[in-house]
């Protein structure tokens, strides 16, 4: 008998979070983990040629804002001790 293999899971793999808890701490990790998915599966279209450099780069970029906007908004910067 063959496993089901549930392919949400499989394609979006979420990782446990090991560093000092905060509300913003984990849900900034989510938006990092979707981020570095996203990436990869755009590097892997381009790749494949399925994707130009340019429009690779562009949704890349456009992620990249995202991120930063995420990383802004939940005030990250500010709850950081050193």
């Amino acid at each position: 008998m063959q496993q089901q293999i549930d392919k949400h899971s499989f394609l979006y793999q979420k990782r446990s979070y090991h560093g000092q808890f905060t509300p913003e701490a984990l849900l900034f990790n989510a938006n990092l983990q979707e981020f570095a998915t996203r990436v990869g599966y755009i590097c892997n279209l381009q790749t494949l040629g399925k994707l130009s450099q340019e429009d690779a780069y562009q949704q890349i970029n456009a992620l990249w804002e995202q991120l930063t906007h995420s990383y802004a908004a939940l005030g990250i910067d500010s709850n950081t001790e050193n």
